[in-house]
């Protein structure tokens, strides 16, 4: 049961089309909650224990990100004065003191977590993660000999004095705070930087004690016992380490720029001098250490977050490189569908039907062999591709440059502004031109984040257009972590929507709607509108109204208040938000019919369904865009229409009734901004993603 409150007016006093405050959960608070949700998996004894320490990891990198942008970018509001407040109400000051205020519990909650039930666990399982200091005599002895033979070669100590500046701090990097004597009342300082080039966790060789258990030591703390043979001669009075963050958020006035690449290239190179935003410590560090750091980086006490224990526990991902296959989720391979298992029927496959793949219980290959096949084909005359995060060694990208090599017409769309993945893309994009392939990257001001494959074929009824659109990356890696759609078709309609949005893309059509396509930035918003208030209309006219939306993120203030009028109108309103969720539901008199639940469990949940019940003629849309300013906004996004009846049917009755089913690993969202998990009662249990799996 949802705990209910009194209904607030919908808009905020004098400010029409603007959402109450009080109706809004707030953005950033919203993401914590999401992120504690990810630290309960980490907690939860029921993951295997190896997937838990996973959990953690995630938990903590996904903080280092929330930094970065988040923080990074309230601090940037602060800075300039601007007098805007965020939808729920909030100035930047406040914002981050209410950030700072939501953060003290989970930090504490995963500290203790780590140190009082994961590493005991790891112990009693034969897996040792543990301080210098809690060697024995021999350990200690052949991890020293490691340090002098493969740690000492590759550290610099810094020092700092009249002559020699404070150094440049890296962003997520992990340093020593080194104080040494110098006089009976003076002291010098230096920084020891702990290398990112070697792993956080240092094996104790096993033949020192072979009756030992597989045993892990921090690097850091091998480097602070043996800082002597880095200072010899002088007197080590007190060594902390230290992590700092910087704000990583890029920003890219691309109107201004005549060449996107080269400029991207420079931003990234600057970005490693963003504003520090936060200051890891050691609880145990000493005021003088805080002192000088606070000074030299810049920040005020409100940017310092003391733990127990070591920094940067994202470092703990290095143990799932453990071969202990009882410590973690028993392997999963993705099932191929019968009808795409054979590379060279793949065109006949998708014309005999349109085909849905749904990652990762299906798997991602027959979109690479589609690709593959495409680049053999001697009919196929041209690809046309958009590239958002391939990742590394990109079979995608292989294919693509096979295909230039084969002589077809090779476009790709490069997004160089996918966050934390510019790098990669400024690379692929080099590689693609290199080749001689027409690489773009699209429009001033957007992003393109839809995942849009055009393949056009010679065939004896003349040119025929074959698409994938997308609910996630063309990327191998993810495809088998993230859940997501990926839709095969040569409907005409689609293929000419596509066609003729590649031009937008690439050339200077000025094309806003299409036949069935709905494309951000120019029609996607106020088409989902008109499809919730026809829903409105429909349910006072038939009763009938209901709507299924299941997407990442919702705080778009429009969505959100015509969620809010539908629910007014009596349709019933179910969401799967796994992350930020704006909306309240359970509010007497105004959202009694909005539910909404979040799901976290073995694969990251990333595909965006959007059901319209349209008094039995239903509508369903899969794509890219989630419910967010920035989708529906700032980007180029894309939702397309799944039309064939059984697929419709498997989307509605298997896939997202499966997930408004589930009772393990669903959280279900209060009025108050607080989640519960559901648990299964006397009910059979029901794990959405588990039954996935079951039916491959």
């Amino acid at each position: 049961m949802h705990e209910t409150i009194a209904a607030p007016p919908l808009e905020a006093p004098g400010a029409a089309g603007r959402i109450n405050p009080a109706l809004y959960i707030n953005r950033e608070l919203s993401w914590l909650a999401f992120n504690r949700r990810v630290l309960e998996e980490a907690e939860d004894p029921r993951n295997p224990l190896l997937e838990r320490v996973k959990f953690v990891a995630i938990f903590y990198a996904n903080l280092d990100e929330f930094f970065m942008v988040r923080v990074a970018a309230f601090k940037e509001w602060q800075a300039t004065g601007d007098p805007r407040r965020t939808p729920n109400g909030f100035n930047p000051a406040e914002q981050l003191a209410a950030i700072r205020a939501e953060l003290r519990a989970p930090l504490e909650t995963s500290t203790h977590l780590v140190h009082q039930t994961l590493l005991p666990a790891l112990r009693a399982a034969g897996v040792v993660v543990c301080r210098y200091h809690e060697l024995d005599a021999a350990q200690r002895a052949a991890l020293d000999e490691t340090f002098r033979r493969d740690v000492f070669p590759v550290l610099t100590p810094l020092a700092v004095d009249t002559s020699r500046r404070f150094p440049f701090i890296s962003n997520l990097s992990l340093s020593l705070a080194v104080v040494l004597e110098d006089t009976a009342s003076d002291y010098r300082f230096a920084r020891v930087k702990v290398p990112e080039v070697l792993p956080r966790l240092l094996h104790v060789p096993a033949e020192v004690r072979p009756d030992a258990p597989l045993t892990f030591v921090w690097l850091e703390d091998v480097i602070a016992a043996n800082l002597a043979m880095l200072f010899p001669g002088k007197t080590i009075r007190e060594a902390y380490p230290f992590r700092i963050t910087r704000d990583l958020d890029l920003d890219v006035t691309d109107e201004e720029a005549e060449n996107l690449l080269d400029l991207m290239e420079e931003n990234v190179r600057q970005r490693r001098f963003g504003q520090v935003v936060r200051l890891e410590l050691d609880a145990a560090t000493s005021p003088l250490v805080r002192q000088l750091l606070t000074r030299n980086l810049g920040i005020s006490a409100d940017d310092l977050y003391d733990t127990n224990g070591p920094l940067g526990l994202r470092a703990l991902m290095e143990l799932l490189s453990i071969e202990r296959p009882d410590l973690k989720d028993t392997p999963w391979t993705p099932h191929i569908p019968k009808a795409l298992r054979d590379e060279d029927q793949l065109f006949a496959a998708i014309r005999a039907e349109d085909r849905l793949l749904h990652h990762p219980f299906d798997s991602f290959m027959p979109v690479v062999d589609l690709l593959e096949a495409a680049a053999n084909d001697p009919e196929v005359l041209a690809i046309k591709q958009t590239l958002y995060r391939v990742g590394r060694n990109s079979p995608i990208v292989r294919a693509l440059l096979e295909a230039r090599e084969a002589g077809k017409q090779v476009a790709v769309l490069v997004e160089l502004k996918a966050r934390f993945d510019e790098e990669n893309n400024i690379s692929w994009a080099r590689a693609l031109e290199q080749a001689g392939v027409h690489v773009t990257y699209g429009l001033i001001g957007l992003k393109t984040h839809a995942k849009l494959l055009l393949i056009v074929r010679k065939e004896a009824d003349g040119l025929r257009r074959y698409v994938h659109l997308g609910t996630g990356n063309y990327n191998v890696g993810t495809a088998r972590l993230y859940t997501d759609l990926g839709f095969l078709t040569c409907d005409d309609e689609i293929g000419a929507d596509v066609s003729e949005l590649f031009n937008v893309l690439t050339g200077y059509s000025n094309q806003t709607t299409y036949r069935k396509l709905l494309v951000a930035p120019h029609v996607l918003h106020r088409a989902l509108l008109a499809k919730i208030e026809r829903e409105i209309e429909r349910h006072g006219a038939h009763g009938d109204g209901h709507l299924i939306f299941k997407c990442n993120g919702l705080t778009d203030e429009a969505i959100t208040l015509a969620l809010y009028r539908a629910a007014q109108a009596g349709v019933r309103v179910d969401l799967l938000v796994r992350g930020i969720c704006s909306v309240r539901p359970g509010i007497a008199g105004l959202s009694e019919t909005i539910h909404v639940r979040s799901i976290v469990g073995r694969f990251l949940e990333h595909h965006r369904v959007y059901w319209f019940n349209n008094g039995g003629q239903e509508e369903l849309y899969l794509g890219s865009a989630d419910l967010m300013e920035r989708n529906l906004h700032k980007r180029v996004e894309t939702l397309f229409p799944i039309e064939r009846p059984g697929l419709k049917t498997y989307l509605r009755h298997t896939v997202l009734e499966t997930y408004l089913r589930d009772n393990t690993t669903a959280r279900v969202l209060q009025s108050d901004g607080r989640y519960i998990r559901l648990v299964p009662g006397d009910a059979p249990p029901v794990n959405a993603q588990l039954e996935f799996m079951q039916l491959r």
